[in-house]
């Protein structure tokens, strides 16, 4: 591993025994905290998963969805926890585009469910001392982090007409500022009322209740059947080599196909792809990741509808887009690319081996919007994920869940250096793990300057929004093979933000992106 940091940072990975890494200080801390006080590595991703919903409520919430890989010092498993729509939803309820906000885009909240599962099948401590960090930041207050006070910023400007989460999110009608004392008391009597029930008042309780009559008194179709009918779905991690290491990816309705997709096309041509600050390199990462995303556009939907489109992966296809790329810029229709939205993710890792890759989300910021009165659930929205093309696998309808943009991530290699790691942030997050995998494996960077290192994206058609940080001379390149470059002022979440937990001898590295406000922290 080269342990230089080539590339503008403001951050050093943290070496220790045991390891948590997240895009919030406060809720990282809360996993080593567990740590500390006897809980593994899957009980330290809970504890920090709850503890996010509270200090980072501007990009996930109780009322989201959640993925899971999880490496128990043997073996690889996943989960999906991602909910379905409701019943009620129909093609026909829909006139023209879906709508962002309000009830329509609302699906059922399948993190709560996510949190649950992973304790029954793996937790070491008491479910309930899990919940005990977030419900004290949330009665007691805690004090709010830049990033995080310029998207709820962002979020009172989407959301301020909705009463709702104006009285939850609000202190004398405007968003807090950074460094200001927030409480969530809705937030704090809820995450009691779930770790009491062990998430059973939130499907088939009290909660739930609460949920079927907001959304019956303002004219939503989400029912307590729907709620009551939620199931986890415990499943294989679809599988490449990279190199000598296998990249692990949860299969559909997720979008981690793709970045399988990319770097299998990569490894298919002669590109050198431990130099990943070669703009030729950076061509074909681009190039590899536009039929990436066109073929998991055109086929990635609910797995019982669409399939788990394993034949996306094929030799012979990953053979033809191989041979089909060359020095010259293609387009790529600006639809297949998925929205960008706001999301939390954070690997753990402890002594025994136990690890968790691990990630949560509303979907665009706070969701829909709909906060459930007096209970801090803040609905998302991932129903904009389904397409109304009624021939498409991806159409709306009822009980379907919708393709999905968040993604954990893990690698396996040869000798037990297992790597838990994410790129958050909407479409750009198969297309971060991409260019992680490559600094990481191929170039052996060390994981803080592969988060460090500059990043492109996809902008649709030729366009790639690109950071700066490069040497002048790749910009051109760029350029002459026909991309059309939009060059960002600065580091910012547009470009994601990633997370890495990298096991070494007894211990693990772990690195935080400085385009989050996160940290990484060990004992």
């Amino acid at each position: 591993m080269d342990w230089s940091l080539p590339y503008q940072t403001r951050r050093e990975a943290v070496i220790a025994k045991n390891m948590v890494a997240t895009s919030q200080p406060l809720a990282a801390q809360a996993g080593i905290e567990i740590i500390r006080n006897g809980g593994n590595a899957i009980d330290a991703a809970i504890t920090t998963a709850i503890t996010l919903s509270v200090v980072e409520a501007c990009a996930n919430g109780i009322g989201g969805d959640a993925f899971a890989i999880v490496h128990d010092g043997e073996n690889i498993h996943g989960i999906n926890g991602s909910g379905r729509s409701p019943a009620l939803l129909t093609p026909e309820s829909v006139e023209g585009n879906m709508p962002e906000i309000g009830w329509m885009p609302i699906t059922v909240p399948g993190q709560v469910s996510v949190w649950v599962a992973l304790h029954e099948r793996f937790g070491s401590v008491e479910f309930a001392s899990l919940f005990e960090p977030a419900i004290r930041y949330a009665s007691e207050g805690f004090h709010v982090s830049r990033q995080t006070a310029n998207r709820w910023q962002a979020g009172h400007i989407r959301y301020g007409h909705l009463q709702s989460w104006c009285d939850t999110f609000l202190i004398d009608g405007n968003p807090p500022k950074v460094g200001q004392l927030v409480q969530l008391p809705d937030h704090a009597a809820t995450l009691q009322e779930i770790a009491k029930t062990k998430g059973e008042s939130f499907y088939r309780g009290d909660l739930a209740m609460q949920m079927d009559a907001a959304s019956r008194a303002e004219g939503g179709l989400l029912r307590a059947e729907d709620l009551a009918s939620h199931a986890v779905e415990w499943v294989d991690p679809m599988s490449i080599n990279v190199g000598s290491a296998t990249l692990h990816e949860l299969p559909p309705n997720g979008q981690g196909i793709a970045a399988l997709i990319a770097l299998k096309i990569l490894q298919a041509t002669e590109t050198d792809l431990s130099d990943c600050d070669d703009p030729r390199m950076i061509h074909m990462q681009i190039e590899a990741m536009k039929r990436a995303f066109s073929d998991v556009h055109a086929f990635v939907g609910d797995p019982e509808t669409a399939g788990d489109c394993a034949d996306l992966l094929d030799e012979d296809r990953i053979a033809q887009h191989a041979s089909a790329l060359t020095r010259v810029a293609t387009t790529v229709a600006p639809e297949v690319l998925p929205r960008h939205s706001s999301t939390v993710y954070l690997a753990t890792g402890d002594n025994s081996g136990k690890m968790v890759s691990f990630i949560q989300s509303n979907f665009e910021g706070f969701g829909s919007g709909i906060v459930i009165p007096n209970t801090g659930i803040a609905m998302q929205n991932r129903g904009i994920g389904f397409s109304l093309d009624p021939s498409h696998p991806n159409c709306i309808g009822p009980s379907k869940r919708p393709y999905h943009t968040i993604i954990p991530a893990f690698i396996e290699q040869s000798g037990g250096s297992n790597v838990a790691f994410g790129v958050m942030g909407g479409h750009m997050q198969p297309q971060g793990h991409l260019q992680v995998v490559c600094r990481m494996i191929f170039a052996g960077q060390n994981p803080q300057a592969a988060l460090d290192a500059p990043r492109w994206r996809l902008a649709g058609g030729n366009k790639v929004a690109i950071e700066q940080g490069w040497d002048a001379a790749l910009y051109d390149t760029l350029r002459i093979m026909g991309h059309d470059l939009e060059i960002a002022e600065e580091r910012s979440v547009m470009f994601g933000g990633g997370q890495v937990v990298y096991q070494v001898d007894q211990g693990y590295v772990g690195a935080s992106d400085q385009r989050r406000d996160g940290q990484a922290c060990g004992v």
